[in-house]
């Protein structure tokens, strides 16, 4: 049953927003029908030739004679819908958080989404992976650092990384180490084609060993420029052979357990990165000279690094924590 019909009554300044609503090409086609039927309400129109005109029903044309004649033009727009309430809240935000603060469950090396989920008991999966995402927390990937405790810690890495970002005049600064026990293992190796067309490099797990080969090497920090030499041993003898020490040269030692000062570890880690890993070598002098080849290459596009230190954030660990410079 329709309501009674209200009576519109439209002032000049409602009718011009209307009209000009139902001129517009960008109207939306529910604002567009609303503004139409209050005009034509106000000309004296009849619920039911309005709706028949407009293309609705009777009884939408009397809700919004209704609502313009008890609100005016703020009557025309939607009323605010009570969204659903939210499963999740804050609160169960911080539960995650002070799950991922203890250690997992025994067995397991780290937590993982489900057994995070399975040990909230009443949060799914999927908003626990969601949750880590919004807050850029990653399970899986892993960072490394040394912990020193020598107790000249502060002294000795002041000193390199002085060396570093000012050396003494007319000085050459060499950052030296060494790289042990590089083996030259022969895989078989091709490409593997996947049912999707995907091809991949790959190798098989089964290899033949060919020996091993210790390499010094030295970084020059002004120029990243490496110089380096193979010995099957590494024993003083080698270590000074290689260095042939000039009776002017001073060496500076890095902290215990702090090798990562060494700039010469990065270079390695580019070297078994870019050179050593994934590689298939029939003999020990193939890998040497697989080596030399990349030094060589390595020197003619040399850059020297550049010292940066980052802000570490660790648990406690035995009782100790990282000083920072």
């Amino acid at each position: 049953m329709i309501p009674e019909a209200r009576e519109v009554h439209l002032s000049r300044k409602d009718r011009k927003v209307l009209e000009a609503c139902c001129r517009s090409p960008v109207t939306l086609q529910r604002d567009l029908k609303r503004a139409r039927i209050v005009l034509l309400a106000a000309d004296g129109r009849s619920t039911r030739s309005i709706a028949k005109e407009v293309g609705v029903q009777p009884r939408i044309v009397s809700l919004w004679r209704h609502r313009y004649a008890d609100h005016g033009l703020e009557g025309l727009q939607d009323k605010p819908r009570p969204g659903k309430q939210p499963i999740y809240t804050k609160t169960t935000d911080k539960r995650i958080l002070k799950l991922l603060d203890k250690p997992p469950p025994q067995g397991f090396a780290r937590w993982t989404g489900p057994l995070l989920a399975e040990a909230l008991g009443d949060v799914d999966v999927q908003y626990v992976w969601r949750f880590l995402r919004s807050h850029k927390i990653d399970l899986v990937a892993r960072k490394s650092w040394c912990e020193s405790n020598d107790p000249n810690f502060t002294a000795k890495a002041a000193d390199v990384v002085g060396l570093y970002v000012a050396p003494p005049a007319k000085a050459i600064v060499p950052c030296v180490d060494e790289k042990p026990s590089i083996q030259a293992l022969e895989r078989a190796q091709g490409y593997l084609k996947l049912p999707n067309g995907r091809a991949l490099t790959g190798q098989s797990h089964d290899y033949k060993r060919h020996g091993t080969t210790t390499l010094f090497a030295a970084l020059e920090v002004a120029t990243g420029k490496i110089i380096a030499t193979h010995s099957k041993r590494r024993r003083r003898v080698e270590f000074l052979d290689f260095m042939k020490a000039h009776p002017n040269v001073q060496f500076h030692f890095t902290p215990t357990s702090a090798s990562w000062l060494n700039q010469v570890e990065v270079w390695f880690s580019i070297l078994q990165g870019q050179s050593l890993s994934g590689t298939s070598f029939t003999s020990l002098k193939q890998l040497q000279e697989h080596i030399d080849a990349y030094v060589n290459a390595y020197n003619d596009r040399a850059e020297p690094f550049v010292w940066t230190k980052k802000k570490v954030r660790q648990r406690r660990f035995k009782g100790r924590r990282i000083t920072q410079l």
